[in-house]
């Protein structure tokens, strides 16, 4: 493996071994594995998981790791292009990317959308064009529109949980928040449950329809692993037998780039808080998932967080545990 970018350019087998690998590292750490490896990180954006989970599975696994958030202890660093650098920012990322790669044996960047330009952000302009100057293994710490570490980490989850794959009923649910966030979680979650062949469902409010690209991808995926996806903005139809509601919000992709009419038209939306009345129609078992952080009593209840249905905190621990594998695979070789 030479970088881990997208869940999507690995095959189902591939993805398996990694899960594979993350549950035997879990049960017998080996904490000499990367003895000797460095990664470096690149946050343009800020984090809490991200992170302290890659720095926890460095060590555990005996490598090391440096941390770069520009601007802070940094220069800030100028992404645009032909632009005259007469401004605050010191150093372009033409240059600060391959001399950090240079001082690691892998590179994760950190890169949120611009959330002004769709297509842009869709294409993953940006965090390509990073990936274009890495002469390292690179691995995607959250860009536009994707990410896999989370991703994977949820798969694990349910795996762990025993959540059925083939039958496996699988909820994201758009879910108030205040602010217009990213597409990349929610991206990433309905890619993965299709991959994994769940019976997928997108339940969102008008207006927050996930992009064409994003469900096209995800139809084909659901197509090749014998799962299903739809979309709908009917509650009680889409919670029918769940036995998984992954709650995340994201900005309009009716008025992408526009926050003001955004803010607008989310302001009749608070009811879009899950709390125990959602899951009147889910299996009785059914539980709740969200990647963190999350706003309580604004994206969901206290009652779920704080309740037997959440699943929240094994997902972030499962961050680590992913990471470790993926580390393991790109610095130390194989799996076994």
């Amino acid at each position: 493996m030479k970088r881990f970018i997208d869940l999507a350019e690995h095959s189902p087998e591939e993805v398996a071994a990694l899960l594979e690998l993350a549950a035997r590292l879990e049960r017998h750490p080996e904490p000499t594995a990367l003895r000797g490896k460095v990664m470096g990180m690149l946050f343009f954006n800020p984090s809490l998981r991200t992170v302290a989970s890659f720095q926890a599975a460095m060590t555990r696994l005996g490598g090391g790791s440096f941390v770069i958030t520009p601007g802070q202890g940094t220069w800030k660093l100028e992404t645009r292009d032909g632009i005259v650098m007469d401004g605050e920012a010191a150093e372009h990322i033409r240059e600060a990317v391959p001399v950090l790669a240079s001082y690691a044996d892998v590179l994760g960047i950190r890169a949120f959308a611009g959330g002004i330009d769709l297509q842009a952000d869709i294409e993953e302009r940006k965090f390509m064009e990073m990936a274009g100057y890495c002469p390292a293994p690179l691995v995607n710490m959250e860009s536009a529109v994707n990410h896999p570490c989370q991703a994977l980490a949820d798969w694990k989850t349910m795996d762990d949980i025993g959540v059925p794959k083939a039958g496996g009923r699988f909820v994201l649910s758009w879910a108030n928040h205040p602010n217009p966030l990213p597409l990349a979680v929610p991206s990433a979650a309905v890619h993965m449950a299709a991959m994994r062949g769940m019976d997928v469902t997108v339940l969102r409010p008008e207006g927050y329809e996930l992009p064409e690209a994003i469900m096209g991808r995800a139809r084909a995926a659901a197509a090749a692993s014998g799962g299903s996806l739809r979309e709908t903005d009917d509650r009680a139809e889409a919670m029918e037998g769940a036995h998984v509601v992954y709650a995340k919000s994201w900005q309009s992709t009716r008025y992408y780039g526009r926050p003001a009419d955004d803010r607008a038209q989310r302001a009749a939306l608070e009811h879009w808080m899950v709390d125990e009345s959602w899951f009147a129609k889910a299996r009785q078992d059914a539980v709740f998932m969200h990647c963190l952080p999350v706003r309580r009593n604004v994206v969901v209840a206290d009652e779920i967080l704080d309740g037997p249905r959440s699943r929240v905190l094994p997902q972030a621990r499962n961050r680590m545990t992913v990471q470790m594998a993926i580390l393991h695979r790109l610095l130390a070789g194989g799996t076994e």
